[in-house]
């Protein structure tokens, strides 16, 4: 293992830890709210910038795509050559390629700065949240710090979603990108004012090889999956990319356990905590990834909204996250994370399936206002725990590791469960589109008919996760002691078992 993390060595600090914590927020808020807000606005930007159905699907896929695949790079690099800088690169990346987004005049421009927006991300997030593991230690106060941030996770989806429907249907689409102008290039330029410079203590070669493949592969993962939704998934492209995913992931786990300073160092999965939460992060990502843009979806065609409504239409969603994030932040502390997420996963099942019998021809309070305000405290309990159940026992040297990672775990269960629920409701629906004549009437039950297999298949995602959790999760508090022994064990063997496991 490397040594102990720089904290003795870090620059005199200017600033307390609420302003550290608000800090890093800002950027989370940032990061998340860029992975939602264009969904509203796509029609003004296809109609803008004259571009085709096929291609304005890559506005979503190459942020979020390039946001996923370089996140344990971004956190790795943010261990090795300091936190504080890499923020500040990803804050100058992000801010700059929103404003040759909002400046772009063409399809394939605003696609490739898109790209960028999503590498500045992933640098910025997991040094972020390393930068908050350190500065808060373990136990209630850094549980009550990731219970603010990990709330962000969800209400910043939620606001892009909003956010993007207002400045849409005001200003202009350009707007939801030169929004983050002056936000990125002020955090870049006073992150030197607030946040601690820390590193890894030990400067040890960087693990280049792995992490040009563990990128390579999480890159190649993520575009399939967003992929095979329009080309199939039985196609030779999708099945030739997927076992090409494959064989990078192997290359990766052998170069990992045969390099001296691994950039992803094996012994971390461990931890059994840390090792459930990822796994459960991944599930649950799925869930409500799929829930997000179908019910954005559902809105329009089946109820009519406008864009506008239908962003509004998710307050009360957005308000009921912020109040499942502070009731998880009460809570943690005094039962074990396992209960809370089991808690969580069973209100946005409910939902779910609420959403599943709400009709076409319903209204907004009888049939959507429940399930939403169901989904919004289950989503908000469920990200709380799972960001704090990621960091037990996690060391503070690797504490850039375990942040890329969880996050990796979000992206990439988000484009997971999104390619496989809307491959299940869209199968089909090309034929059947054609079968309508162009009867309003029919075509509206189709669209029903898909929305409805969404929430469904969601459901079931939701209840598979619920599983993993209530049978793989250890029921151990969250509190010190179960922290101490998993890093006990972490440390005191590179190689034996480790006794949470058992």
């Amino acid at each position: 293992m490397s040594g102990p993390d720089s904290t003795a060595n870090r620059a005199p600090q200017k600033a307390g830890s609420g302003a550290i914590l608000a800090f890093v927020c800002l950027g989370q808020f940032m990061v998340f709210t860029d992975v939602s807000i264009v969904n509203l606005a796509l029609p003004s930007i296809q109609e803008g910038l004259d571009m085709t159905d096929v291609s304005l699907n890559y506005i979503v896929t190459a942020y979020a795509t390039v946001l996923g695949g370089f996140l344990l790079f971004g956190g790795r690099l943010a261990d090795t050559f300091g936190r504080r800088r890499l923020i500040q690169i990803g804050f100058t990346l992000f801010a700059l390629a929103s404003l040759v987004s909002g400046l772009a005049e063409n399809g394939p421009t605003l696609i490739a700065a898109r790209g960028v927006q999503g590498f500045g991300a992933a640098l910025i997030t997991p040094a972020a949240l390393a930068i908050l593991t350190n500065t808060f230690a373990e136990g209630p106060e850094r549980n009550k710090a990731l219970g603010v941030w990990g709330s962000l996770s969800g209400i910043a989806s939620i606001a892009g979603v909003i956010l993007g429907g207002v400045l849409a249907d005001g200003p202009g689409w350009e707007w939801i990108f030169w929004i983050n102008v002056p936000i990125g290039l002020g955090a870049a330029l006073f992150a030197v004012r607030i946040l601690p410079e820390s590193r890894a203590e030990e400067r040890s070669q960087f693990d280049s090889l792995g992490a040009a493949t563990l990128t390579a592969g999480l890159l190649l993962l993520i575009f399939t999956l967003g992929e095979a939704t329009h080309v199939g998934w039985g196609t030779f492209r999708t099945i030739g990319s997927l076992i090409g995913v494959a064989v990078l992931l192997t290359g990766f786990i052998v170069i990992e356990s045969l390099v001296k300073s691994p950039m992803m160092p094996l012994r971390i999965f461990r931890l059994k905590t840390m090792r459930v939460a990822n796994i459960s992060a991944v599930l649950v990502f799925g869930t409500f990834a799929a829930l997000f843009f179908f019910a954005s979806l559902f809105m329009q065609n089946a109820f009519g909204y406008t864009p506008l409504e239908a962003g509004f239409a998710y307050v009360p969603l957005a308000v009921s996250v912020a109040a499942g994030a502070g009731i998880a932040s009460g809570l943690v502390a005094k039962f074990p994370p396992r209960n809370l997420v089991m808690a969580g996963l069973v209100l946005a099942v409910v939902g779910l399936l609420l959403m599943w019998r709400a009709p076409a021809d319903g209204t907004y309070l009888v049939d959507l206002l429940t399930p939403f305000i169901l989904l919004g405290l289950g989503c908000g309990i469920v990200f709380v725990t799972l960001q704090i159940a990621a960091f037990v026992g996690v060391s503070d040297e690797e504490a850039g590791v375990g942040a890329g990672l969880i996050n990796t775990s979000q992206e990439a269960g988000g484009a997971l469960g999104l390619a496989i629920i809307a491959t299940i409701a869209y199968s089909g629906i090309d034929s059947e589109m054609e079968a309508t004549g162009g009867d309003p009437e029919l075509i509206m039950n189709i669209q029903e008919s898909a929305n409805h297999d969404a929430f469904l298949s969601g459901a079931v995602l939701g209840v598979i996760a619920l599983l993993v959790v209530a049978f793989l999760m250890p029921r151990a508090d969250a509190g010190a002691s179960h922290a101490e022994d998993d890093g006990k064990n972490l440390n005191e063997t590179d190689l034996a078992p480790a006794e949470s496991d058992t």
